[in-house]
């Protein structure tokens, strides 16, 4: 099979050739359909994860179908189209994993940073980690969600979205596209915070209601100005900062959830915060249920991302673009 293989910190992908795996016991071979290409792929080759496994095989917006079987698996079956997401497996026993929150586990493993991930024609996956996808579900188009859906889904709905919540998600990206389409599909009103007005238009044509430029106004006093205030921020963008700005516009009561951030500390004000009863949450992608009520959601409201199709040869070129800010859009490997 074809393969793209993370060799180490700072090293360009190698396209190599490797033997087809063997499905051990509770795995199942899946035949790639598609692989979408996430920032944490260029993170993992910028050093950014020190558990990480070199060589690996990057990759964890997996969709394809199962092709073989290892010994004891009943299920998925033979030919079932399936996705892949982030958390390849977890110990099975932890408190965590036995009420069902395995992504956090402790000992929780990452499928294209510790396991190889979707970067090839085939991977060996954990059976109880994949997921059948909803029938008439775009296997190519779909596979953003396992990573970009998933995160945004679960991250709106562990902080409390509901019908009449306002969210204010920041950028407008991956992440940000989708977690707007998702909050409006929950019947809540959105605000999206950006830098520019590069991206006003688009937010707006996906139900947004209001478009914020940080870089024209305060993005907090402007989102204290919208009936007092956000219900739920959700970061989507790189950068610690841009949520920490816009702290300061959460309503009592009101969750700020991080799904992007760099390195920089978060600072936050402590007054405000044990005055108005103010939340801060991260989340980290989800647990296989979450994942499968991702797809169900999506399936339901009819909510795809827009995707560019590269091959796997293009898959080294596609993260340069990313590192050097000219890639637009979520990039998809097809097979």
């Amino acid at each position: 099979m074809h393969a793209a293989v993370a060799t180490g910190i700072d090293a360009p992908l190698s396209l190599v050739e490797r033997d087809v795996p063997t499905p051990g016991p509770g795995e199942v071979l899946v035949r790639m359909t598609a692989c979408g290409v996430c920032f944490t792929d260029l993170n993992l080759v910028r050093g950014h994860f020190p558990f990480a496994r070199f060589p690996v095989v990057p990759g964890h917006e997996i969709t394809g179908v199962v092709e073989a079987v290892g010994e004891g698996v009943t299920f998925p079956a033979v030919g079932t189209a399936v996705g892949a997401q982030f958390l390849a497996d977890s110990c099975g026993h932890c408190d965590y994993c036995v009420r069902g929150d395995q992504i956090l586990c402790p000992a929780k493993r990452i499928t294209g940073i510790v396991v190889d991930g979707g970067y090839a024609e085939f991977a060996v996956l954990k059976a109880g980690f994949v997921t059948p996808l909803p029938a008439g579900l775009d296997p190519v188009a779909a596979a953003p969600l396992m990573c970009a859906g998933i995160t945004a889904f679960n991250g709106l709905r562990q902080a409390g979205t509901r019908p009449e919540s306002r969210v204010a998600v920041i950028g407008s990206g991956g992440i940000g596209a989708l977690a707007i389409r998702y909050a409006v599909a929950m019947g809540a009103r959105v605000a999206v915070l950006g830098h520019s007005r590069r991206a006003e238009e688009q937010a707006l044509s996906l139900g947004a209601e209001k478009f914020i430029v940080s870089s024209e106004q305060d993005p907090a006093a402007a989102l204290k100005d919208w009936d007092g205030g956000a219900n739920v921020i959700l970061n989507a963008a790189p950068t610690t900062a841009a949520a920490a700005a816009a702290f300061g516009g959460l309503a009592p009561d009101g969750t700020l959830v991080l799904c992007g951030y760099d390195n920089t500390p978060l600072s936050l004000p402590s007054q405000p915060m044990v005055l108005n009863r103010l939340h801060v949450m991260a989340n980290p992608s989800g647990s296989p249920h979450d994942l499968r009520d991702t797809l169900a959601f999506s399936a339901a409201h009819g909510i795809l991302p827009e995707i560019t199709r590269v091959s796997l040869d293009q898959a080294p070129a596609t993260l340069a673009a990313m590192a050097s800010g000219t890639a637009h859009g979520r990039s998809v490997i097809v097979f």
